[in-house]
């Protein structure tokens, strides 16, 4: 019995391959072009341009800080995250992407309000659907950041 998992997360039992079509939005060649543009806005701190990427009823769920949002609290909870690290970029490190899921490795830089520079190394898992992300699982060492010299 072979399981495959959906991009929605649900369970299908099947007796042979998944041979869903795909949506062009959705494919891997699309879906790095997406996930592109996504990252530009997070380190532009655009805002709107991040929220245009995402699905209705989107879940951004940082597991190491304990967060959890999903549909129009998504926004609010992202600008918080640049008030509270105005500088805070992001450096990708490595890139996987097949048909409907990205999973991003990254390195991210602040500034501490004690004005120290922090880096910590991270995950993105990110499931699409009809181009859009419906969720941003985030896995990092945040809680364990390393000193920059100044």
């Amino acid at each position: 019995m072979l399981i495959n998992v959906s991009t929605v997360g649900k369970l299908e039992n099947s007796g042979g391959c998944d041979t869903r079509r795909v949506d062009a939005r959705d494919t891997a060649a699309a879906l790095e072009t997406a996930i592109e543009r996504y990252n530009e806005a997070w380190n532009s701190h655009d805002l709107d341009a991040i929220l245009a990427h995402h699905a209705p009823g989107m879940v951004f769920e940082n597991h190491t800080a304990g967060e959890r949002v999903e549909g129009d609290d998504v926004g609010p909870h992202i600008a918080r995250i640049f008030e509270n690290a105005p500088d805070l970029a992001f450096r990708g490190r490595r890139l996987y992407v097949r048909d409907g899921l990205v999973v991003s490795e990254w390195t991210a830089t602040a500034t501490r309000r004690d004005g120290s520079r922090v880096e910590w190394d991270g995950i993105d898992v990110i499931p699409f659907e009809d181009g859009l992300i419906l969720r941003k699982d985030v896995y990092s060492s945040s809680h364990r950041p390393r000193a920059l010299d100044s």
